[in-house]
């Protein structure tokens, strides 16, 4: 057939838009499993705020218009089914009965259909755009009678709603079927209220016309009623948090707070508003009188009392803006001289115009400062130079508070210390946690320094200038003081107070390995210097093998040694033994040889010369003796290996790596990483002349000399020892080394750990860091002393919920800043939970204050107002015990009282021109009530009456209303019997 003549039918038994959205609406009821009778249990009191809610979603659509369909539910312990066999022919579905439940009535955190309509299950259908809207009454019908049929044809007995109108007004209405009957739900929401229904009576009569009911006497109607009154100004309880003093700051001290501590607490008020609900929960109809010109509801009579607390939103916390002010900081791209104008390290001669004046300063002989040495000499000419290139108010941080973060940084700094040798003030000044602590440990989790660490302590004035003094500028020009110490430390010989001793800690932040490696730069430098003078300090050999060795430390290489005359002035002074230095420490440590008692004994077989000295011995080592000579074998003195910063190490790791693993690679990796063994070979050589490489691997790696017992000729069982494995492999390191090493003491290699380039590599780090790059070194010891400040404030209030969550942070911390450079996000997450922790503490105590917890006299009141504080920040709504005649409730009543007194005051003008007696004036100010007018009234009326026949079955009926300032919500459930009508 040709293609043309296909014709279409038109089937007009497909199904429409709407029976799809319909069966759609049932298919989703059947997944869910609503379908047929809901039996459960009647409710238990507060179980709507104790019991945990959940809710499935699904999408559906109507044509092109998708809507999302929502099943709330209160989860609930399955029923004994065998009991329940004998269901109750015409019981009415469990909604219905809970329109009548009164356990629940006002939930303080619950869906608002709960609070409504009281349900325990219900399910939505709402536009699922949030701007879209059902707005025509014509779809709206359409939407009810889907939901109606869908309802009919499922036998589903939840009551199912259709959300209404935009969004924010949350208009809903629906449908609840059962066998027999339905219940409708409706809502009015109007902005302005109609006058005759601001009180009950009024309430009473739209309740009733709704119902209709035939019957004469109508069945009582019964009531609850809860009145809400919010208090906002909490006149004479003043805010207990002082704000800082900035002035008093001079003196070391900001409002209580010296540097080197962080500050806590709001500055503002952090509880905005006490929300106090007066309840009535079982009235019935005429019992009481509430009408346009009397009611009978006075909120001290009222039954029951319940408060909840408005937080304030983000209060402005001390700590939190501190913290973040300080990692605001890691976003600046300036460098410290960008900050400060022209570098303050640059020379004087270059503000000089006048040629002649520069000729002038180069013929001049330069004099050579050897005044009295302290730290705040070299401070102030420093802070001279640092003027003449800004003007002198431009100076960021004046100099009170830069001497006083100066003699806190440095305190050897105070004792104006003048002779170059000093004792190292102990670093475990203060109140800082004891070492052994898990508080002191905290700082190798958040890789940050120990509490009681320079690095630590100038973190700290860092985040306290960033925020008092200056900001940015008065960062970067503290720096730039701190660089200027360091490098004046170094050249004079002075150790860096606050610093443990040893090598780089690798667990703390790299600025604080820096600071240490400089430590052991002075170290190595001191020694040597004192070395030098010939006033050589007692040299016995300390714990490690190589503290006698420092002291001489010497590199061979001569043009090394020419660098670093005129570092130091007291180099200069003695240059001239500068040459027989060698041989003096020679002699020296050669009569220590001696002392032992041990001359060099016999030399056969040695391959060595025979007339070597032994040099450079540490001690004897005490059960080991040379194989071949069989003296005893000394322990020699040797370099100690080079300290290392983790930077560093990374670098070494690199330049390691990339050698490749071709042989030749190999070999070199070898030779690069065998340096120290090298030394170390020497060292031993020239403590021990006539050594072999078994004696050496006997005593540096005993693990390597495989010792057996055997039996010789004559039958004796002798102990015979071999080289391992490893150490026999032919041409191996050990052996090659071995080979290639001198009899050469420590004093007299090269130096494996050059300090003078190294203290200059770690200056000139210092000096190059930008502000923000400080920022980012310190923020972990930030981090942590925020830790240990909150930690501190809620072991004063004992918050349980707060103790969860420092325990969160720190967990968080320590994954996010182990690594280095974390993201921002993560950064700003923790910033996040440390102010949220400050805010609950601060909330704690204001609580605390307003309701006079400290000044209560009575034990045992004192207690319960310190449980009720506590409920009060950890649940929505708290039950007062006693109502209004309680210890908390009298507090409360007070409180609003001297509320309403303070607002009834009229201005004092306004009082001198009312004329009239004093006695009139105090009447009116008694007619002043205790509490100001509810800020919110909610009524909940019920029945049970026959509808819509006089003969129907009994059934009930309920109606909700709110009424607040510019809001007014009925919404009502009436139910029908849709078999007798």
């Amino acid at each position: 057939q040709p293609e043309s003549e296909v014709f279409e039918i038109t089937d007009f038994t497909t199904a429409s838009e709407w029976e799809r959205f319909i069966s759609k609406i049932e298919e989703v009821l059947n997944d869910w499993k609503l379908i047929g009778n809901s039996t459960g249990k009647p409710l238990e009191k507060g179980v709507y705020t104790t019991g945990t809610w959940e809710e499935k979603s699904d999408e559906i659509s109507f044509a092109d218009f998708k809507f999302s369909i929502t099943h709330h539910y209160l989860v609930q312990e399955p029923s004994d089914k065998d009991g329940k066999e004998e269901l109750v022919e015409d019981a009415l579905p469990l909604p219905m009965q809970d329109l009548l439940c009164m356990n629940n009535d006002f939930p303080p955190r619950a869906h608002c259909l709960v609070r409504w309509y009281g349900l325990r299950e219900f399910v939505v259908i709402a536009p699922a755009a949030n701007n879209d809207a059902v707005l025509s009454e014509s779809k709206c019908n359409l939407l009810l009678s889907s939901i109606s049929i869908a309802l009919g044809n499922t036998g589903c007995q939840v009551p199912l709603f259709v959300q209404i109108h935009h969004k924010w007004r949350r208009m809903y209405v629906g449908e609840c079927q059962g066998p027999g009957v339905r219940t409708d739900f409706e809502m009015v929401h109007l902005r302005k209220v109609p006058n005759q229904y601001t009180h009950l009576s009024g309430l009473l009569e739209i309740f009733k016309s709704k119902i209709g009911c035939p019957l004469t006497p109508l069945p009582p109607v019964s009531m609850a009623i809860r009145l809400t009154y919010v208090l906002q100004d909490w006149q004479q309880y003043f805010w207990p948090q002082q704000p800082p003093d900035i002035d008093a700051l001079v003196g070391g001290e900001v409002g209580g707070l010296e540097f080197g501590k962080l500050p806590f607490g709001a500055c503002e008020d952090p509880i905005s508003e006490l929300h106090l609900a007066t309840t009535w929960p079982h009235l019935t109809e005429g019992i009481v009188v509430d009408n346009d010109v009397y009611s009978d509801l006075d909120p001290i009579q009222a039954p029951q009392w319940s408060v909840r607390v408005r937080k304030a939103d983000n209060p402005q916390c001390l700590l939190g803006d501190f913290l973040t002010e300080f990692f605001k900081l890691c976003r600046r791209k300036e460098s410290t001289d960008e900050i400060l104008g022209r570098s303050a390290f640059e020379e004087e001669g270059k503000e000089v115009a006048d040629i002649t004046h520069a000729l002038s300063k180069l013929t001049e002989p330069a004099p050579v400062p050897i005044h009295k040495l302290s730290v705040t000499n070299m401070v102030h000419s420093a802070k001279k130079k640092i003027r003449k290139h800004r003007g002198v108010d431009e100076s960021p941080l004046n100099n009170e508070v830069l001497n006083t973060i100066l003699v806190f940084l440095f305190p050897d700094a105070a004792d104006k210390l003048a002779d170059g040798f000093e004792s190292r003030p102990s670093t475990s000044a203060g109140n800082n946690p004891p070492p052994e602590s898990e508080d002191y440990n905290l700082f190798s989790q958040f890789k940050s320094a120990p509490s009681d660490s320079l690095t630590y302590k100038l973190a700290l004035c860092l985040c306290m200038i960033n925020f008092y003094h200056g900001g940015v500028k008065g960062v970067a020009h503290l720096w730039q003081e701190f660089v200027l110490e360091m490098r004046y430390r170094w050249e004079n010989n002075y150790l860096i107070p606050g610093l443990a001793n040893g090598p780089p800690d690798l667990r703390c932040c790299l600025l604080h390995q820096k600071l240490q490696m400089l430590n052991c730069c002075i170290e190595r430098k001191k020694a040597r210097d004192e070395g030098k003078r010939g006033s050589v300090a007692d040299r016995s050999p300390g714990g490690t093998s190589g503290d006698a060795g420092k002291g001489a430390d010497h590199s061979g290489d001569n043009p090394d040694k020419e660098k670093e005359v005129g570092k130091s002035w007291e180099s200069w002074s003695d240059s001239e033994e500068e040459f027989f230095e060698c041989l003096s420490d020679t002699e020296d440590l050669k009569g220590n040889g001696q002392e032992n008692g041990k001359k060099g004994g016999a030399k056969e077989g040695n391959k060595e010369p025979v007339n070597l000295k032994p040099e450079g011995r540490l001690h004897p080592h005490g059960k080991l003796t040379l194989l071949h000579p069989g003296e005893p074998l000394y322990i020699p003195i040797t370099q100690e290996p080079a300290p290392m910063t983790e930077d560093l190490l990374e670098e070494q790791s690199e330049v390691l790596a990339k050698l490749g693993t071709s042989a030749e690679g190999a070999h070199l990796r070898a030779r690069m990483q065998s340096a120290c063994l090298l030394s170390d070979m020497e060292s031993f050589k020239a403590a021990n002349p006539g050594c072999c490489l078994e004696d050496f691997v006997r005593w540096y790696s005993p693990r390597d000399y495989i010792e057996e017992e055997v039996v010789d000729e004559k039958g004796n069982i002798v102990i015979k020892g071999e080289l391992s494995a490893r150490m026999k492999i032919p041409s191996n390191m050990w052996v090659e080394a071995w080979e290639t090493a001198k009899p050469v003491p420590a004093r007299r290699q090269k130096r494996l750990f050059d300090d003078t380039r190294e203290a200059e590599k770690v200056l000139h780090y210092l000096a190059v860091q930008k502000p923000a790059d400080l920022a980012r070194h310190l923020l972990p010891c930030i981090i942590h002393a925020a830790v240990l400040k909150v930690k501190e404030e809620e072991a004063l209030e004992d918050i349980s919920s707060v103790k969860k969550i420092i325990k969160q942070i720190i967990s968080h911390s320590s994954k996010v800043l182990r690594f280095p450079n974390p993201e921002d996000k993560k950064l700003e997450e923790i910033i996040a939970q440390i102010m949220s922790v400050e805010a609950i503490i601060a909330r704690a105590r204001s609580l605390k204050a307003k309701f006079g917890v400290e000044k209560c006299e009575n034990e045992e009141e004192k207690e319960d107002l310190q449980r009720f504080v506590n409920c009060l920040l950890e649940q929505p709504e708290v039950s007062v015990i006693g109502a209004g005649r309680g210890p908390a409730g009298s507090i409360i009543h007070k409180l609003f009282v001297n509320a309403q007194r303070v607002s009834a005051v009229p201005p004092l003008d306004e009082e001198l021109r009312r004329s009239g007696s004093a006695e009139e004036r105090r009447l009116n100010a008694g007619a002043v009530s205790d509490f100001p007018p509810p800020t919110g009234r909610e009524v909940i009326l019920r029945t049970t009456v026959p509808r819509p026949a006089p003969y129907s079955k009994p059934l009930p009926q309920r109606m909700y209303s709110v009424l607040t300032k510019e809001d007014f919500r009925l919404a009502g459930a009436f139910s029908a019997d849709t078999t007798f009508f």
